[in-house]
């Protein structure tokens, strides 16, 4: 065997022996000469009896025999092997096989390259390497695993299908891979299985939790197919078929959703009676009175063991259903992935399996009557929690959400939720409902993905516990730790600390806790890598798995509607009496802390000597989220608007919130854009979402420099930019965009092809398809572990580290630095055995 390489991971061969001792004796000496450096092999003998246990110790001495008391059938010996393993991989090996060059290191360097992967499906040929035995996995709608393309050869199989790799439900327990870290998160293989589909149901349970199975073609093994099985059986006993049928329902109970099983299980269980019934030839209408009323007969029938396997197979389904319901219970709590999401692994899931006609006509009956086509296409639960208000009266979090909700509505059932008492809502193609905390464990139960905002998940504390592994998104459009320290600066030192803490704490929870995250911008991204980093959570499990961390953190900017604006109401001009030839600027968001309408109420009170017709309309100055406080910087805007006698001659204040559904109007009568702001850091990561209405309804757009907005109206032309709190800028820039009639044309011809880009369908897109496919983040799948460790250091070494940290403390500072440096490491010593004890 060769030398151990602490550098690759240790991987430990589980062969399991049931009188096979000539096949097995000639797998472990394939083992022996494999090429993988760092290999431990065990050997499982299932109680065999006579002499497999002398001969396979004689004629392989190197490797670790466990002898069981009983034949535990593939699924115990393999779990026993497991427990006897100290890899950090299993790879489980059929003792009819032999493994070729590269079968290992193949598929270890696929489990370290991609650290979503739990298991990896060996390429399994023929003894002679001409026939196909395993190159994809397929799944029946009633819970019968099997091997696409086996039994023919190879040369049959297209290209495509065998040599390349792919995702797969489920590898052959022939010869397969598996993380020793998640076969133990998950309990091994099902004992109840004995043998036959206990790898189905395991790599079924694999993908549901998140997990990946790989199919990779170059870790290639060859195999007798059978090879043991055919010591202890025959075809005809109906052995081989009972267990099939029986662990079939099995896997189908523990493993479907209940909308699934409800209709997939009695249809099963009916096909496993006709499947009986047709392989044994027998007459169905045998009892039926309709058919004949002659003398009654009272001799036994006979019955093909073939058939009474199906039969038995269904009451020993039966028998195991009370324990069979607990490990349903189990994966049904600790499932991530919908059936849905499984569907393409299933590659074919209608496909009857048995060409017997009696059978195929039961099949296609069975699917139609129970709707088995809807079953296995069940669209996926999404939630979405927001904590701001949702009326006609929206701010831009519960707009953001709305949003979310009704884009993804189209593909999945969506639930919008607020954690606002205020939910008044307009009518929605989904439900919406407002819920306290207590209240929002039934939703987050009910739903497959949740997607939250702002300070939601501290009022969702299932997530952080029974609903832990549920997949959850977080938007982190809105870096609210910036805003607080604008929107604090006038409250008490101590309180705007603390609650700056506060607030930080909020988002560390969410960074890591989140699967998927979403912010708004290019700029937003760079300041949340940093955060994530910073909380230790781009591991290097993250990494490895996408290093360019695009799968975990996306940009996905506050979006428009697809649809033009289209007048249906009145606007600002007869709301508040201004007449048609007025040129207006309209101001179309709230009026916070970090903004400045100060400086623009100046440049307006300037423009307004050299155009009498200029009007300033702030589009809403009372937030419609009650438990948003008025922030004092607009009843500043409204006094200085009023010293300068501009309030309801040239600046007019709309003292309520525009409905959601009614701004359009609003922006129709408007002639350009604006937003302006001072310089901070919230304005370098803000992103303004109603500017956003400026490009939907095509006005040019004035801004104040520093933000990614700016940025841009700059590069794609759609308006002027402006330096911060530059009044003279600002009144120009208000002059070109209200007055040059050229000017302003371009910038709406430009912003036409601009704003296709913004509408929410298209913003929303890496959320769609993270949805379509959602999955834990790497470093939040269940049983995920380390592959390989540094070896502690023995003795020798020790003392050689001792000595050159002793000199290396000397040369820093002497004797003292060396005395301070024992003590401390003495307190470190001390610490740490007073804590164990």
């Amino acid at each position: 065997m060769p030398q151990q390489d602490p550098a690759s991971p240790l991987v430990s061969v589980v062969v399991v022996n049931y009188r096979g001792a000539d096949d097995t004796i000639t797998c472990l000496r394939a083992l022996a000469e494999h090429d993988y450096p760092n290999l431990e092999v065990i050997c499982v003998d299932n109680a065999s009896g006579g002499d497999d246990v002398a001969r396979i110790r004689e004629a392989a001495p190197d490797v670790r025999l466990v002898t069981s008391s009983a034949n535990r059938g593939f699924a115990g010996g393999c779990n026993l092997g497991a427990r006897e393993a100290n890899g950090t991989v299993l790879a489980l090996l059929n003792n009819d096989a032999r493994p070729a060059p590269g079968w290992v290191d193949a598929a270890v360097t696929t489990l370290r390259a991609e650290p979503t992967v739990g298991a990896v499906a060996s390429k399994v040929l023929d003894w002679e390497g001409t026939g196909t035995d395993f190159v994809d996995a397929g799944l029946t709608w009633f819970g019968m695993g099997y091997k696409r393309h086996a039994g023919g050869p190879i040369a049959d199989v297209p290209r495509g299908e065998h040599e390349v790799a792919k995702d797969v439900l489920f590898a052959t327990g022939s010869a397969m891979f598996v993380r020793s870290s998640v076969f133990a998160e998950l309990g091994g293989f099902d004992e109840r299985f004995f043998m036959f589909y206990e790898d189905v149901d395991l790599g079924w349970r694999l993908n549901l939790r998140g997990w990946r199975v790989r199919y990779v073609p170059e870790s290639l093994t060859y195999h007798r197919h059978h090879a043991t099985m055919s010591e202890v059986d025959s075809p005809d006993s109906g052995r081989e078929t009972f267990l099939l049928e029986r662990n079939a329902l099995a896997a189908l109970y523990k493993n479907a959703s209940d909308e699934t099983l409800a209709r997939a299980l009695p249809a099963a269980l009916a096909l496993t009676v006709r499947r009986a019934t047709a392989r044994g030839e027998l007459d169905p209408a045998k009892l039926d009175l309709e058919h004949g009323t002659g003398p009654a007969e009272t001799a036994a029938v006979p019955v093909p063991r073939s058939t009474l396997a199906g039969v038995l197979a269904i009451d020993r389904f039966v028998e195991q259903l009370p324990s069979l319901a607990e490990s349903r219970a189990t994966e049904q709590a600790a499932r991530v992935r919908t059936d849905a999401d499984l569907l393409p692994l299933l590659r074919n899931a209608l496909e009857p399996a048995y060409p017997l006609p009696d059978y195929l006509a039961a099949h296609d009956i069975l699917v139609e009557a129970f709707g088995i086509e809807r079953a296995f296409g069940t669209r996926r639960k999404v939630l979405v929690l927001t904590g701001d208000a949702i009326t006609e009266r929206m701010a831009g979090p519960a707009i953001r959400a709305w949003n979310i909700a009704e884009v993804l509505s189209g593909e999945h059932d969506v639930r919008l939720v607020t954690v606002n008492p205020l939910a008044e809502p307009p009518p929605a193609p989904f439900p919406v409902s407002a819920a306290r905390r207590r209240d929002l464990r039934e939703p987050i139960g009910w739903a497959d993905v949740v997607i939250l905002q702002g300070h939601v998940l501290e009022m969702a504390p299932a997530l952080q516990s029974e609903y832990a592994h549920k997949v959850v998104v977080c938007d982190l459009y809105d870096p609210m730790h910036l805003e607080l320290l604008e929107q604090t600066k006038d409250v008490p030192d101590d309180r705007r600390a603390a609650d700056l803490e506060g607030v930080t704490r909020v988002l560390d929870a969410q960074l890591q806790r989140g699967d998927f995250f979403l912010c708004a911008s290019e700029r937003q991204r760079h300041l949340w890598l940093g955060h994530l980093a910073a909380t230790g959570r781009l591991t290097p499990r993250l990494y490895d798995a996408d290093p360019t961390t695009q799968s975990l953190l996306s940009v996905v900017p506050f979006g428009l509607s697809a649809r033009p604006p289209e007048r249906t109401g009145a606007g600002l001009r007869s709301s508040l009496g201004l007449s048609e030839s007025d040129r207006v600027v309209l101001w179309a968001g709230g009026v916070y802390s970090w903004f400045d309408p100060l400086t623009l109420v100046r440049a307006v009170e300037r423009l307004s000597t050299r155009h009498d017709d200029a009007r300033l309309v702030f589009l809403g100055m009372k937030h419609p989220n009650p438990e948003v406080t008025d922030m004092d910087i607009g009843a500043q805007t409204m006094r200085l608007s009023d010293s300068l006698g501009l309030t309801d001659k040239h600046v007019f204040f709309n003292e309520q919130w525009v409905p959601y559904d009614d701004r359009q109007n609003w922006l129709l009568d408007a002639h350009c854009g604006v937003t302006t702001h001072f310089e901070h850091i919230e304005t370098t990561f803000a992103f303004r979402t109603r500017v956003l209405d400026y490009l939907w309804a095509g006005l040019p757009i004035i801004t104040t420099d520093g933000d990614a907005f700016a940025d841009l109206v700059r590069r794609e032309r759609l308006g002027v930019v402006v330096p911060a709190e530059d009044t003279d800028a600002l009144a120009d820039a208000l002059e070109k965009c209200l007055y040059d009639t050229e000017f302003a044309d371009g910038c709406r011809e430009r912003i036409a092809a601009v704003a296709e880009r913004y509408t929410w369908p298209n913003v929303l897109d890496p959320l769609v398809r993270f949805v379509r496919d959602p999955r834990p983040a790497a470093d939040r799948l269940a049983g995920a572990a380390d592959l390989t460790a540094e070896p502690p250091l023995n003795r020798a070494q020790k003392l050689r580290r001792d000595a050159a940290l002793v000199k290396e403390y000397l040369a820093d500072g002497g004797p003292t630095e060396l005395a301070r440096r024992a003590a401390g490491r003495v307190r470190k010593v001390v610490r740490t055995r007073t804590g164990r004890d």
